[in-house]
């Protein structure tokens, strides 16, 4: 059994950690931050609490795979877990609102046919027909089994363009599924807001990106008791379970390599303080293109990576503490459509005593996707937001108690890039990989949103036992069967 050595304290890289340990490896792992869970943070003030990164969980089989191959306790033992029932209301810029249920195609459908009109749920349902044939051609090589070493066999496009007559017209992004397929703008709009909640622009975003309502409609969302930061807690403490060892406030500034007979090899980290860890493996849990960026990864090998998944997005989230309870009628997620004037956002209102000092009070969390925003207008565009939540929440600004605004800086902060990562996608150009498990360079190995199969809970869970199999099993290790 080896020494591992796992830079960064992610749910991905922690559920790497755990798993290698369980497989008899002495694991250590060394974060910059003083605390564990990535972009996974947790902001706390008057008794109110709040989920800083993401507020609700898809695909929970993953973690439900981590805790069984990690320890007797399974995960419903660890964290509570419920469904999120309806799965979002939509308040769209003409004000038409509808309900979406959780995990039900025929309730969408239905749901969509009553409050759009006639038409309007069947060319839904037509259009997730088609992205569950993306779905299929794409699950096992993006999502189980590690990137291949040949990243261009992922590169052709997978969503099935609509004939006209004897011709394919071809569908290169997202923004073309929505324009020739849905042509309802209130669907284009709910179609771009799946997109857009992954941190992906769907004027850019590659057709592919279909997968991402499907996946979310199919399997549902559901919500962790005291939010999200909860598994972050359950992962940390299976960890410990598991003797791994975590030392924080410890920033990596180097991955060391030594030349062997069969080339060079990462042998460890030297840390900022100056020590050196010696290592059989090391795991990055860290946003890899900023690693290389800073030296901290070898240079060398950067040019072979041409697919770093770039898109240049980040997120702005407000936390909003109110007196008053949650109204009759309310639900736990609204997507508020942009109206040319307020951003899209999405208004999170869990009814969680975990996160409010008592009955009479509510938390609440708006956020929003940023590109390209100067940073000097940060400010406005978080009172477009607040004013975009009001649609959500009745008599908002007569309940505000105090709001705490977390900008792309506070994301750099909390993950060492404003950037938020997305899921793997398949395009034709291979443009939206991000970096493989298996590094270019022997004994170095990527887990986390910023690795295949990329970012979202569900995603960097994966890339963590992606990791853990290449490690265990070398590099034949094909994923899940």
């Amino acid at each position: 059994m080896g020494r591992i050595v796992v830079v960064g304290a992610g749910l991905g890289a922690m559920a790497a950690a755990a798993r290698l340990a369980i497989a008899g490896h002495t694991v250590t792992v060394y974060e910059q931050a003083s605390t564990y869970g990535g972009a996974v943070g947790r902001f706390e003030r008057d008794g109110f609490a709040f989920d800083t990164g993401p507020g609700l969980l898809h695909l929970p089989a993953v973690y439900r795979d981590l805790f069984v191959k990690t320890g007797k306790r399974p995960l419903e033992e660890c964290v509570g877990l419920s469904q999120v029932d309806p799965a979002a209301r939509h308040v769209f810029a003409d004000g038409t609102r509808v309900d979406l249920p959780n995990a039900s195609r025929a309730g969408t459908v239905a749901a969509l046919e009553a409050a759009l009109g006639a038409g309007a749920g069947e060319r839904w349902g037509e259009f997730l027909v088609r992205a569950r044939e993306a779905w299929d051609r794409t699950r096992r090589p993006l999502l189980e089994e590690p990137q291949p070493a040949r990243p261009k066999a992922l590169a052709d496009e997978p969503y099935p363009a609509l004939r006209a007559g004897l011709l394919r017209r071809p569908t290169r992004s997202l923004a073309q599924v929505g324009e020739r397929e849905l042509r309802d703008p209130r669907l284009v709009a709910l179609l771009d807001s799946y997109a857009e909640a992954y941190g992906f622009p769907a004027a850019s975003a590659p057709a592919s990106a279909v997968v991402l309502p499907y996946m979310e409609q199919t399997f549902g969302s559901w919500y962790v008791a005291g939010g999200v930061r909860a598994l972050a807690d359950a992962v940390y403490e299976r960890c410990l379970e598991r003797r791994v060892e975590f030392v924080f406030d410890a920033p990596v500034d180097e991955v060391l390599t030594e030349d062997e007979a069969a080339g060079e090899r990462a042998v460890g980290v030297r840390l900022e303080s100056g020590e050196t860890v010696e290592a059989d493996h090391v795991v990055v849990g860290a946003p890899v293109p900023e690693l290389y960026r800073e030296q901290v990864l070898p240079w060398r090998y950067s040019d072979e990576w041409t697919h770093f998944q770039r898109h240049g997005t980040s997120r702005t989230t407000v936390l909003l503490a109110l007196r008053g309870a949650r109204e009759e009628g309310a639900v736990h997620r609204t997507v508020v459509h942009g109206d040319g004037e307020r951003p899209t956002v999405t208004v999170l209102r869990p009814d969680d005593p975990a996160l409010r000092p008592d009955a009479g009070h509510e938390s609440v969390t708006v956020s929003a996707l940023v590109h390209g925003l100067p940073e000097e207008q940060w400010a406005g565009f978080a009172a477009r937001m607040v004013e975009a939540a009001a649609r959500a929440v009745p008599g908002l600004a007569e309940r505000l108690l105090w709001q705490e605004v977390r900008t792309p800086e506070d994301v750099r902060a909390a993950t060492g890039t404003a950037e938020v990562p997305g899921p793997a996608l398949a395009d034709a150009r291979g443009e939206w990989l991000p970096a493989p498990n298996l590094s270019p360079l022997p004994g170095l190995y990527f887990a986390g949103g910023w690795s295949h199969p990329g970012g979202g809970l569900a995603h960097a869970g994966m890339s963590g036992a992606l990791v853990a199999g290449l490690i265990v099993e070398g590099a034949e290790f094909r994923g899940s069967q």
